[in-house]
């Protein structure tokens, strides 16, 4: 998508909530709208475990990580985030794993998702959510063996 940039988040980014310094780490890239800096589009990523649903984040609530602002609905969702950012943010940076484990990346759209494992993933479009959602594992396999060399070349 074009409205999409890249950007490295790696070791520890900073985040300031509520004038006090906390730290997060995530060791994946981050989809982000290359115009907000927004990942994930501005949706809170716990909106999707504790709402069941994509619920866009509010200004008043966000978390800097490595140059990519993530958004949230409340400073309880923002504060799981830092703790575990590892557990939600979108795994594989937000990238399709369908379309991972076919070789290529795709951005994942935050309106096409699942949970699976208790891990959030977003797709590029619904037909790769649907054949993810019909049968994870072997997609979850190739995936992951090929998410190493793919992420590395998008470092390039």
């Amino acid at each position: 998508m074009a409205l999409f940039a890249l950007v490295l988040v790696a070791g520890l980014g900073g985040v300031v909530a509520a004038g006090t310094l906390a730290r997060a780490a995530t060791t994946e890239r981050v989809i982000t709208n290359r115009y907000s800096g927004l990942a994930i589009e501005g949706y809170d990523p716990l909106a999707y475990f504790v709402d069941g649903t994509p619920e866009l984040g509010l200004p008043d609530f966000e978390a800097a990580q490595g140059g990519a602002v993530w958004r949230f609905r409340n400073e309880g969702n923002r504060d799981s985030f830092v703790a575990h950012p590892e557990i939600y943010g979108p795994q594989f940076g937000g990238y399709d794993p369908v379309d991972l484990a076919r070789g290529v990346t795709v951005a994942g759209n935050p309106r096409f998702w699942l949970i699976v494992g208790e891990r959030l993933y977003l797709f590029g479009r619904e037909d790769t959510r649907d054949a993810f959602a019909a049968n994870p594992p072997p997609y979850l396999k190739e995936a992951r063996e090929r998410w190493p060399v793919l992420e590395e070349q998008l470092a390039q």
